[in-house]
């Protein structure tokens, strides 16, 4: 059965678009090792941005379109637009049907075994940083910018366009969060589904629940059980892409 299971990985990864990404974006010692793989449909809006590996090098260490979520189908519309800075600090997994977005001069960094599932979005525009363990569910988006610049029709003051997000270490993000501009998590925070989170948390403490339109604090001294899961998680996502 395993062998029967690596064989259908290896058949799931999309070697064309993985081939020309690795041998487009890294020297020839990293590129031959195929830290990146793509899984199913994927279009390159631009890939001339820049892209860092803060960790030993492993085959498969990062997929974008993994398949290590409950649905088995994608409605292929997966896109990258990297003119900015992506930094991986260690392996990193994106479901399917993905949207990353990184202007020029942003950075995108995202933590060992930060994740962001499947439909997730990422629009960058200044800084997103994703801690480690920092596990986003489906149909999540993390937008720093609010795309057009807002006044006070009054004193005719201009509200900042965007500010840096920074979701941190073992969060646990449920399905369909935004984050926007100025979002800060502690550390071992969970969100509840639907919600939206525009400020910074961590006057909170770490350990919370917040959850709402917006999110505000609902429960103080909860966590997920890294603990108890950080061995089965490595394992089935952790070791190789195999």
């Amino acid at each position: 059965m395993k062998i029967v299971s690596k064989i259908k990985r290896v058949l799931q990864v999309n070697w064309i678009k993985s081939v020309y990404f690795n041998f487009k974006k890294f020297p020839f010692a990293i590129a031959k090792k195929m830290p990146v793989l793509f899984y199913g449909s994927v279009k390159f809006q631009n890939i001339s941005g820049k892209i860092c590996i803060n960790a030993p090098i492993q085959t498969g260490m990062i997929g974008f379109g993994k398949p290590y979520e409950m649905n088995t189908l994608s409605s292929g519309i997966a896109e990258i637009m990297l003119a900015g800075t992506l930094i991986f600090e260690g392996h990193v997994q994106f479901g399917k049907d993905y949207f990353v977005y990184v202007t020029k001069e942003a950075v995108l960094q995202m933590g060992d075994m930060s994740s962001l599932a499947s439909k997730g979005k990422i629009i960058c525009t200044q800084e997103i940083v994703f801690g480690n363990y920092a596990r986003l569910g489906s149909e999540c988006q993390v937008i720093d910018t609010n795309f057009h610049e807002m006044m006070n029709t009054v004193t005719q003051q201009k509200f900042p366009l965007k500010a840096p997000i920074r979701i941190g270490n073992y969060n646990f993000i449920s399905n369909r969060v935004t984050f926007l501009s100025k979002s800060i998590t502690p550390d071992y925070c969970t969100v509840a589904s639907n919600s939206l989170c525009n400020k910074d948390y961590t006057s909170f403490g770490n350990a919370i629940l917040i959850g709402g339109v917006p999110a505000q604090l609902v429960k103080e001294n909860i966590t997920r059980d890294w603990e108890g899961e950080k061995d089965n998680l490595d394992r089935y996502l952790k070791n190789s892409f195999m």
